[in-house]
């Protein structure tokens, strides 16, 4: 993982992650989108249902029932089984915006998962330390799932 200079010194912040899935491409992109979606958690292992709407400018929302809810994006982009892209404000309620990517890529031993959130505009930084656990575990989540599934 790496981070780029601090709210400080600069208006962008990046995470990047590489993740090994010993599973298919197909596999590995449906427990993606499950994990984003209906089986989002939050790090501590509480539910934290999403809707992900898996279409060219579907959203990505925390739906709380009632018509109530977050909108976290937008789907930008979304080529099965290897691209997933998603902008919007995320869980920000400053002016910050993000745009995160997943890139899939077959290896000999499964999938790689080439991830990058990269977040511009104003943001906190004790809340920098938060933003990493929260995709590592996510990241682990989906790994887990598309491993236990695959044949």
């Amino acid at each position: 993982m790496t981070t780029t200079a601090p709210a400080s010194e600069s208006q962008t912040f990046a995470i990047t992650e590489e993740i090994a899935v010993r599973a298919s491409l197909e596999q590995t992109f449906a427990s993606l989108v499950a994990q984003m979606g209906r089986l989002n958690e939050n790090p501590d292992g509480t539910p934290m249902p999403m809707i992900l709407e898996a279409r060219p400018g579907g959203r990505w929302y925390r739906d709380l029932g009632g018509d109530n809810g977050h909108l976290w994006g937008f789907v930008q982009s979304i080529k099965r089984p290897t691209l997933l892209e998603i902008w919007g404000p995320l869980f920000m309620s400053t002016a910050a915006t993000s745009n995160l990517l997943y890139r899939l890529t077959e290896t000999p031993d499964g999938t790689l998962i080439t991830f990058r959130h990269t977040l511009v505009g104003p943001f906190p930084d004790e809340h920098r330390p938060q933003l990493r656990s929260g995709w590592t575990a996510l990241h682990a989540r989906v790994r887990k799932a598309a491993e236990s599934t695959e044949k």
